[in-house]
C-alpha cells in the first residue's frame, strides 16, 4: 500500500518567495522523495498517511526557536521538531504525525553563497536533512553521520542535486605522495 503525505508549508518570511517563487512546490516534492526513500531503512513500517510541516522563517524567528529549544542564542539553517516516538505504535487508521522542519532564510541564503551552491540546491539539501531527522535519522557519531550523509546524497541525486559533502570529503582526503 502506498503512503499519502500531507505536507503543510507555512511561510513567515517573504524572502523565500521573492528568492524562489516555486519554493513551496520544491519543498513538498523534496519532502515526498525523502519520505519514500527515508522510511525504508528505518524500523518504521510505512504508514498509509503521513503528515509533516515545513516552516520557512527568517533568522530572527529561527534564533528564537534555537534559543528556546536548544539554548543556542543564534539562528541556524534548519531545525527539526519530531512529534512521534519511534517506539510508540501508530494507532490503526491514524496518520503518522512526523513533526516540523523549520528553515531560516538569511542563513540558508548566506550558506549557499559561502559554499558555492545554488540557493535551491542548498534549500533542498536542508529539507532532506530535516525530514530525515523527523524519521529518526541522526548524526551523533561518525558511523551514524556517515549513514545519514549517504542517505542524503542518494536522495539528492534522485532530485538532480549534486553531493553536498563532496568538497568536505575531498578536503580531508590525504594527498597522494609522489617520490
Amino acid at each position: 500500500m502506498r503512503s499519502v503525505a500531507t505536507i503543510e508549508i507555512a511561510s513567515a518570511c517573504i524572502g523565500w518567495e521573492r528568492r524562489c517563487p516555486d519554493i513551496r512546490r520544491l519543498a513538498r516534492k523534496t519532502a515526498r522523495v525523502v519520505l519514500h526513500d527515508g522510511i525504508a531503512p528505518t524500523a518504521l513500517t510505512s504508514p498509509v498517511r503521513v503528515e509533516l510541516g515545513i516552516t520557512l522563517t527568517d533568522d530572527a524567528g529561527q534564533q528564537q526557536l534555537n534559543h528556546k529549544y536548544r539554548g543556542k542564542p543564534a539562528p541556524t539553517n534548519v531545525l527539526a521538531f519530531p512529534a512521534w516516538d519511534p517506539n510508540a505504535p501508530v494507532p490503526c487508521g491514524a496518520p503518522l504525525l512526523l513533526g516540523d522542519v523549520v528553515l531560516a532564510f538569511e542563513t540558508v541564503e548566506r550558506e549557499a553563497v559561502d559554499q558555492g551552491k545554488t540557493f535551491v540546491d542548498h534549500f533542498r539539501h536542508l529539507v532532506v536533512h530535516g525530514v530525515l531527522h523527523l524519521l529518526g535519522w541522526e548524526h551523533q557519531s561518525e558511523a551514524t553521520a556517515a549513514e545519514m550523509e549517504a542517505q542524503e546524497t542518494s536522495i539528492l541525486a534522485k532530485l538532480g542535486v549534486s553531493d553536498p559533502y563532496y568538497r568536505v570529503r575531498r578536503s580531508i582526503e590525504p594527498e597522494a605522495v609522489c617520490p
